[in-house]
């Protein structure tokens, strides 16, 4: 058995050699009491001496020669001395006592080798064998056994039984203590590949551990969707707060804007200072065009979840106005793990990289530039402004970029997102997240904000 990391368990095993001794042993005394009692034959005195090196034999024949390769080598070797105890019952008549313990010997030693169908098969070749025995020589003229022999014969029988119970009961109890450690180390295992998972993505983890794909240096070329984004004003406001309240602020948005990248299934790259770096399209696709609408549905939603943000700040006495810019671009990327052999970063390069840096740099407040090849995967279903042409290191001719204005259901008087913001007021709504308990909170306060801004105005 193996514990949770593929090493050894050591069980101790059942006993085979030490209780191929002790069965025959007590054989040999049932022999010698017959002997001794009269109830066996002289020339049964040579059984005694095979009794005795039987065992010896078969432990030779199973380790030291070719049969040790042998498949289910035990259960065979029982079998022949299932072959042998109904040969020797046959041998001295079926005299009960004597019988019985023999039978009971290797029947108990059938069930705990082989379970059921060893038990009968040796059963079997137990009958077969007893019964050529008789038919040579005869049973006995009484079935019944001297007092002192019966008493051997229980004696010898018992004490079999409970060595080998005591076996496997100490199997058992090692089995048991085994499936604990496995159990423990396997909960550690789980425990420790979920504060791994901390320092990947959950997509690549996760294909990590399922075994999708290996650890090992190796880069592939695929199209995808390149996302950059940093925080307008940031350099400012670390002027002014302290490096700890800053450090709070900064892990509450990458929080924040981290849950909405899972929602849509990007696959989180890096943080560098204030800028998020995130992918879609790998490990897993959904296709180009699903791709690119998932990508630029996301930043729209952080650019609506920033002016929440930005207003639970303003309340906590942060006066810089914070602001997200975005950029976005689509095209063929090389992905994998970059690195050494010990240390590794599963990360994408390329022109394109450069492109959605770049877009993001150019972005004003609040504002997400997308290029020409994004814009035509998602111009069906969001609203987009031409921006003119941009110059980028590594492409040939000028670039055309578009900004994000929203998605087409949401433009016009229809739309879900509502946003209001003045000195003193700030109102976001998005009325398809609203639920109908909410939507009686939210009436209540505009009516009691509406009363008093009558009350003051009158």
């Amino acid at each position: 058995m193996l514990d949770a990391q593929n090493n050894p368990i050591a069980i101790p095993p059942m006993p085979d050699y030490k209780g191929r001794i002790m069965a025959y042993t007590a054989t040999a005394a049932v022999i010698v009491t017959g002997l001794w009692d009269g109830a066996f034959a002289p020339w049964m005195a040579w059984l005694l001496a095979g009794a005795l090196s039987w065992p010896h034999v078969v432990y030779y024949l199973t380790r030291r020669t070719c049969l040790k390769r042998s498949a289910r080598i035990r259960q065979k070797m029982l079998l022949i001395d299932c072959v042998i105890g109904g040969a020797f019952v046959g041998v001295i008549g079926l005299v009960a006592i004597p019988t019985i313990a023999v039978v009971l010997m290797l029947m108990f030693s059938g069930l705990i080798v082989g379970g059921v169908r060893q038990w009968l098969l040796g059963s079997l070749f137990m009958l077969s064998s007893a019964v050529t025995a008789v038919a040579i020589c005869g049973t006995s003229d009484t079935f019944q056994s001297p007092l002192m022999l019966s008493i051997v014969s229980m004696l010898a029988t018992g004490l079999y039984i409970c060595v080998t119970a005591f076996y496997s009961h100490q199997q058992a109890r090692a089995l048991m203590m085994a499936k604990t450690q496995i159990q423990n180390q396997r909960e550690q295992s789980i425990a420790l590949s979920h504060k791994l998972s901390k320092y990947l993505s959950p997509q690549v983890w996760q294909s990590i551990f399922t075994g999708e794909r290996d650890v090992r240096l190796e880069t592939q070329r695929k199209k995808l969707v390149i996302f950059f984004s940093d925080i307008k004003g940031f350099t400012e406001l670390s002027e002014e707060m302290e490096p700890e309240a800053l450090t709070e602020l900064l892990n509450h948005y990458f929080n924040e804007m981290s849950e909405v990248a899972l929602k849509y299934g990007g696959t989180i790259d890096k943080f560098v200072g204030d800028s998020i770096m995130i992918f879609f399209g790998d490990p897993t696709s959904r296709g180009q065009r699903e791709d690119a609408s998932a990508c630029v549905s996301m930043a729209i939603d952080m650019r609506k979840h920033m002016k929440i943000m930005r207003q639970k700040w303003r309340s906590q006495g942060i006066k810089t106005p914070l602001e997200i810019r975005m950029g976005i671009s689509t095209g063929y990327t090389t992905v994998g793990n970059f690195g050494a052999e010990n240390r590794m970063d599963y990360t994408i390069i390329g022109k394109e990289v450069n492109l959605a840096s770049r877009l993001e740099s150019l972005a004003e407040p609040g504002e997400i530039l997308v290029s020409y090849e994004t814009f035509s995967l998602i111009k069906d279903c969001i609203m987009c402004r031409d921006k003119g042409e941009i110059t980028v290191k590594g492409f040939g001719r000028p670039v055309p970029i578009y900004e994000v204005v929203d998605f087409r259901r949401d433009l016009g008087p229809n739309r879900s997102f509502l946003e209001h913001e003045h000195s003193g007021f700030a109102m976001y709504l998005d009325s398809e997240k609203v639920t109908d308990r909410e939507r009686q909170a939210i009436l209540s306060a505009l009516e009691d904000a509406a009363d008093r801004l009558r009350q003051e105005d009158a």
